[in-house]
């Protein structure tokens, strides 16, 4: 046979260590083709850490806790800590972002009550200065201190302070008495009691014993601590939901849940992946598994809107606030008249409990309008007040629809534990597309088990192990709960409370289509005053069992001169008060 025709002889093991040496050639072409250029970019625009802790290749020997796979990786023992670092930070500030809206409605909407509430209390405030000044010109240096601190006391009360509207009411009147006996009862005491320090205290502690301005202070006491009651839950119930909030953008988030937001948001960039994203149902598996505490906040924190609701429109609707503060002045005044109308009454009882020895009211001519018994037949007028201006038009359009809006603001948001984690789970955060991460590979769709919200749901996650609930959530959900309850049992008839007819429809409660200026609905257009027709104006209520006020005949009635009037004349309709009230109201809550 020829030498062309013979197959050579190759040695078996030559061929084997060429083979090898192809290979391994191969395999370094790879690993020098495969860069971290794309894994090195990713790392500094999203500020995840240090730059250089990013290997220019990848490594074919690394030992990773959480990004484990074969194969190289671009990732080391030090970029899984700052990954760490870096979703814990990525996801809380998504939850801040997602829940600042709103915090910011529920903030402002806080502000916008108390400027109101500190506006009606200074309006309510400058017009009972005015009364005193204007009608009770010898008691007013004096008693205008005593007003201040009263409207002060209240404004502390509406803003969650430890203050009684009962006691306030109380103390004022205690230190108008002395005030009223020597200056209005007794006006030739002034100087001889100025300094009297003694007979004041005396009058103080006796002023509930002897009654001398009979049922008004009671009633305007009851009036008030009724009315404010409900502004001041509203404002504490605004400040709860704000720390509510608070408590979840700075949740703690687990030792799990952090190796299960690296895996999901980063460990494809350890294959170089960096613009791949994660499957829809993988997501909501993660965040659910690391918002189950939060979302454990679900049904408290629906119950708390809608008792936010119901407070707003009781707040707001029934107009009960501002018509009970309004109605201080009127009080004063009947409260002011009913003790000179019983001014030798109060004095003889006054001379035995402090055991001194006072005249009785002399004939001093008093500085307001005269104002007889019951059995008097003429009165002189009091002088009007300013008229009161009537709210402007171009904000009536505006009042039917702006508590709404807050209202509508807020239905939006009842669900807002329960949907976190599905808004975390929307728009470039993931796809649905054919591909997605599923946290181990490039898959066409997730095929793993989604669970649902909340702790028990848990269980079944696939993602993230949660092993007990988040102790500080737990003492936020049990506090939200329990200061639902309360609010519930203090107000038991909340929801059975309905908001006034809105303004604009042309008619308000107790409104007639007939309704004029007359009626004191609202100021007449040629600046005429308004009337606020106030019940047993003109009546002089008892003093009380404590001063035994003996039956006169009618005809024999003694005419007592008294400074001040009957407030019948000058105060603006409720009607007017009304539409004030929510137009303020209504102008700060808009955004």
């Amino acid at each position: 046979m020829s030498r062309a025709g013979r197959c050579p002889r190759v040695n078996s093991r030559g061929v084997w260590g060429i083979l090898l040496a192809l290979l391994l050639a191969a395999s370094a072409i790879q690993v020098a083709a495969y860069s971290c250029h794309e894994v090195r970019a990713a790392f500094q625009v999203r500020q995840v850490g240090p730059l250089h802790r990013v290997p220019e290749t990848p490594g074919t020997d690394v030992d990773l806790l959480v990004c484990k796979h074969q194969g190289p990786s671009c990732c080391t023992r030090k970029m899984e800590e700052s990954y760490q670092f870096a979703v814990r930070r990525e996801t809380l500030h998504n939850i801040y972002l997602y829940s600042y809206e709103l915090k910011h409605l529920i903030a402002r909407h806080s502000d916008a009550f108390q400027d109101m509430f500190q506006y009606l209390l200074s309006f309510s405030q400058g017009h009972l200065s005015s009364l005193l000044e204007g009608t009770y010109t010898p008691l007013s240096r004096q008693a205008l201190p005593h007003g201040n601190k009263l409207f002060s006391s209240l404004s502390l009360h509406l803003r969650g302070a430890n203050v009684s509207v009962e006691t306030t009411v109380q103390h004022f009147f205690n230190n108008l008495f002395p005030l009223v006996y020597t200056r209005l009862i007794n006006p030739g005491m002034v100087s001889g009691m100025a300094a009297d320090t003694e007979m004041t205290d005396c009058l103080r502690m006796i002023r509930q014993d002897v009654n001398p301005f009979g049922p008004h202070p009671a009633v305007m006491a009851k009036e008030l601590s009724e009315a404010m009651s409900v502004g001041r839950q509203l404002g504490l119930f605004l400040e709860e939901g704000l720390e509510v909030l608070n408590a979840t953008e700075h949740v703690s988030l687990t030792k799990d849940c952090l190796k299960g937001l690296v895996k999901m948001v980063y460990c494809s960039h350890c294959r170089g992946l960096t613009l791949i994203k994660p499957c829809v149902g993988y997501c909501l598996n993660v965040m659910r598994g690391c918002l189950a505490s939060i979302s454990e906040l679900d049904q408290p924190w629906r119950r708390y809107t809608n008792l936010l609701e119901q407070l707003t429109n009781a707040m707001v609707g029934h107009h009960s606030l501002e018509l009970a503060l309004l109605g201080v002045r009127g009080h004063v005044n009947e409260a002011l008249l009913h003790a000179q109308l019983h001014g030798p009454l109060i004095t003889a009882t006054v001379d035995k409990v402090c055991g001194l020895t006072t005249r009785a009211p002399t004939g001093t001519q008093p500085t307001g309008p005269e104002v007889t018994t019951p059995s008097g037949s003429s009165t002189t007028p009091l002088p009007s007040a300013a008229p009161f201006k009537p709210l402007p038009e171009q904000w009536l359009g505006q009042l039917a629809h702006l508590r709404r809006d807050f209202l509508m603001y807020l239905q939006r948001y009842k669900s807002f534990y329960s949907a976190l984690p599905e808004m975390l789970c929307e728009g470039e955060n993931v796809v649905d597309d054919a591909t997605c991460w599923s946290g181990d590979e490039v898959v066409e769709s997730y095929t793993g088990r989604v669970v649902g919200n909340g702790l028990h749901a848990q269980r079944q996650n696939p993602e993230v192990k949660v092993r007990s609930a988040n102790p500080s959530l737990a003492d936020v959900k049990e506090r939200l709960e329990t200061f639902n309850q309360e609010t519930q049992e203090k107000f038991p008839n909340l929801g059975q409370m309905e908001a006034w007819e809105e303004l604009g429809s042309g008619e308000t409660e107790g409104s007639t289509a007939d309704c004029d200026d007359e009626d004191g609905c609202q100021a007449s257009g040629g600046g005429q005053d308004t009337t606020l027709h106030t019940k047993g104006s003109s009546e002089v209520g008892s003093l009380g069992p404590e001063l035994n006020v003996p039956k006169q005949n009618p005809a024999k009635a003694p005419s007592v001169r008294v400074v001040g009037g009957s407030p019948s004349n000058f105060w603006p309709g409720p009607c007017s008060l009304a539409l004030l009230f929510v137009a303020l109201c209504s102008q700060w809550t808009l955004f």
